[in-house]
């Protein structure tokens, strides 16, 4: 499923227009981006929750080359799902 995809099936399941379900859509990624900037934890009870993470510097490997290569930090942004989710899935 790609945003067009879940745009199209908002606005079928809400009985809204495309137009309003794709300014909805936007609307929460950019809420959901901005908390996320501030280091805030984002959770939709039963969907799941967002939380950004560090992960250090390490050393990897470029794997053409095999030779040893310095990875910076970084934030990264983690998705643990809600147990409703959970459950529909299995």
């Amino acid at each position: 499923m790609n945003k067009t995809d879940l745009i199209n099936g908002m606005a079928e399941n809400a009985g809204i227009t495309k137009a309003a379900a794709k300014k909805a859509l936007d609307s929460m990624l950019v809420d959901i981006e901005g908390a996320l900037q501030k280091g805030n934890r984002v959770s939709l009870v039963g969907f799941g929750s967002w939380s950004v993470s560090r992960r250090a510097a390490r050393d990897g490997r470029n794997p053409q080359t095999g030779k040893t290569i310095k990875i910076k930090a970084k934030n990264v942004v983690k998705f643990k799902a809600g147990s409703d989710l959970s459950s529909a899935v299995n």
